[in-house]
């Protein structure tokens, strides 16, 4: 399949060749909800946590004996219905949110997206994503215009993560780090030339 193929400054300058594979995928709304989920669930950290009774210091003693006191009958003072006891069914800090994504499932969802967005003209080829310095001032007069954009450039292309990391609206991936949640969150996505061959 074929589309334009952009300059910086946004005029077409001929057309060049998408894998159709990649870029002609049907649209799959429920397998991209599943690897977004996934993916934010694999970044959350369970941090509250609530000692219960055997994590609460002290209490190992019976506070009175069982009979004959005349109060109600307690074999702790670290019990949850104690001021200073431990807490039931409280929140815990070893749990475990992590979901598995399989490589396919995760891949097939990324060219769901790519297409997608190509669809939607929201995907631009771009005959050269490059800087000779790693300047933020430099990026941003180049993709003034194209904002908010997510910036694929090939591997070997750092100059470009190193100057969009201070922009707001701007975010640099290289193809083996294409993931569901940034493509989606940046509206433009603005695809180097070469790095289209490396979509695989």
């Amino acid at each position: 399949m074929k589309t334009s193929l952009y300059n910086l400054k946004g005029e077409s300058i001929g057309e060049v060749d998408l894998p159709e594979k990649v870029f002609g995928s049907k649209w799959n709304p429920d397998l991209v909800h599943q690897v977004l989920m996934a993916q934010a669930a694999n970044r959350r950290s369970p941090w509250a946590h609530a000692k219960g009774r055997g994590e609460v210091r002290g209490g190992g003693v019976k506070p009175w004996k069982q009979k004959h006191t005349g109060r109600a009958r307690h074999g702790s003072i670290r019990s949850p219905i104690w001021k200073g006891g431990g807490v039931s069914h409280g929140p815990k800090k070893d749990r475990d949110y992590t979901q598995k994504v399989n490589k396919k499932m995760a891949k097939a969802a990324v060219f769901s997206v790519l297409s997608k967005k190509l669809a939607e003209g929201e995907l631009r080829v771009v005959d050269s994503l490059e800087l000779q310095d790693p300047k933020t001032k430099a990026l941003f007069t180049m993709i003034k215009n194209m904002l908010p954009a997510v910036l694929v450039a090939t591997k070997e292309n750092k100059n470009i993560s190193r100057a969009s990391k201070n922009l707001a609206r701007a975010r640099s991936l290289s193809v083996t780090s294409l993931n569901v949640e940034d493509l989606l969150k940046y509206k433009n996505i603005l695809l180097d030339q070469r790095a289209v061959t490396e979509i695989k």
